[in-house]
């Protein structure tokens, strides 16, 4: 009897160190989820972009993630499809620190546009700055795309959003001093209890 728990035992361990074997040997499954808030506002003469996702894994892997390049891209749709289409490029990384001297929070260059690994022990959260020369939004909705290039010829991380811009927001960037920053929301609770887009980005003044 005691033979055939000891032989157990150990088929037992061979099974759980062949699967942890295993797991370790595959690629890294990466999830990527977007804040529920967005920054924007005049730059130059265009406009600036800001989104911070987080790109982690929850699986333990012997290899690492690396992201090679992020792509934005806005789509006018509905009333105002016609419209010039922007094309935004990835400026530079940032960073969002808290300054408890002036009590506000403010904005830190942290990296230039350039690749970044991604592993269980070393989630990512990078503020990407996108930037589109010569362009301003209009009033109307925005079918959005944040596409995360990975290594390998891997097949890109891609999540999309809706952006809905009323005048009044318009009227408040296009009046606004140089990097003035605008927040857009998806987790207000006024438009998800009375819009036919409660899960879109909204200025929270509207």
């Amino acid at each position: 009897m005691h033979k055939w728990a000891a032989t157990l035992a150990a088929v037992v361990a061979l099974a759980f160190s062949s699967y942890n074997f295993a797991e370790l040997q595959q690629k890294p499954r990466i999830d990527v989820d977007l804040p529920h808030l967005l920054r924007t506002g005049p730059v130059d003469n265009g406009t600036v972009f800001q989104i911070q996702p987080t790109v982690s894994t929850r699986f333990k892997t012997q290899d690492v993630e690396v992201i090679r390049d992020a792509h934005l891209q806005l789509t006018p749709v509905g009333s105002i499809s016609s419209s010039k289409m922007p094309i935004f490029y990835w400026h530079e990384t940032g960073a969002y620190v808290y300054d408890f001297t002036s009590d506000q929070v403010n904005y830190h260059w942290s990296g230039d546009p350039a690749p970044f690994i991604v592993s269980q022990d070393k989630p990512q959260q990078p503020t990407l700055n996108f930037w589109v020369d010569n362009w301003t939004f209009q009033p109307g909705r925005y079918e959005g795309t944040l596409e995360l290039s990975r290594s390998g010829n891997r097949i890109p991380l891609i999540k999309k959003f809706c952006l809905l811009l009323s005048k009044k927001a318009v009227d408040e960037i296009h009046g606004a001093g140089q990097r003035q920053i605008f927040f857009f929301r998806d987790d207000l609770p006024k438009f998800h209890s009375s819009s036919k887009s409660p899960g879109c980005y909204r200025r929270e003044t509207d």
